[in-house]
């Protein structure tokens, strides 16, 4: 591609449009919140399903609303990688990991190991691990296992903890945690 004058004048313009309207927002600092132009807080999060390799960053929270669109797309990203099922995803679930981010005082940039679980993939799991529970949250849209890149899983679990809220299970063995937004309880697997 030939970058001429034309073409970096009307990406620039694009780019500061996007910018105006929360599309796309990023500069040092930006785990906290965007402010919209409202003043009222937004949150960003961007999740990497390590399944399929698919990203998205995303506002999800815009205004002291949660943002359909935004939900769609990380629906379509959390889906069950093994039969392509979707289900809504619980948009607590979203604040949790944004706020675990933000007690880490990091971007909230998630690696995803499991989102939804179709019934079928979570009774899969169930006869080859104990550690599957039979009415999991991941069939309710309701839990996460992620990592965070250069974060130990002990220190975000420990971080999620602080929260008192949600299930927190810490999986050292397998290097992530699980999040959910169930009653606050924890374990280790």
């Amino acid at each position: 591609m030939i970058w001429t004058r034309r073409r970096v004048l009307g990406m620039g313009g694009a780019m500061a449009g996007m910018a105006a309207v929360g599309g796309w927002v990023r500069a040092a600092g930006a785990h906290q919140p965007v402010r919209s132009a409202t003043g009222i807080p937004g949150k960003r999060i961007s999740l990497k399903n390590l399944h399929t390799g698919e990203e998205l960053e995303s506002e999800f929270f815009r205004g002291g609303e949660y943002v359909g669109d935004s939900f769609a797309a990380i629906q379509v990203l959390l889906r069950d990688f093994r039969n392509d099922e979707q289900h809504p995803i619980d948009p607590k679930l979203m604040d949790y990991l944004f706020d675990v981010a933000q007690r880490l005082g990091v971007d909230p940039v998630f690696s995803v190991i499991s989102g939804y679980r179709s019934p079928q993939t979570n009774a899969l799991l169930r006869e080859r691990s104990s550690g599957v529970a039979r009415h999991s949250m991941h069939l309710e849209g309701r839990a996460i296992d992620v990592r965070i890149a250069g974060v130990d899983c002990a220190h975000l679990a420990g971080r999620a903890l602080d929260l008192s809220r949600g299930g927190v299970g810490y999986y050292r063995a397998s290097d992530f945690v699980h999040l959910d937004t169930g009653a606050f309880r924890t374990w280790k697997g």
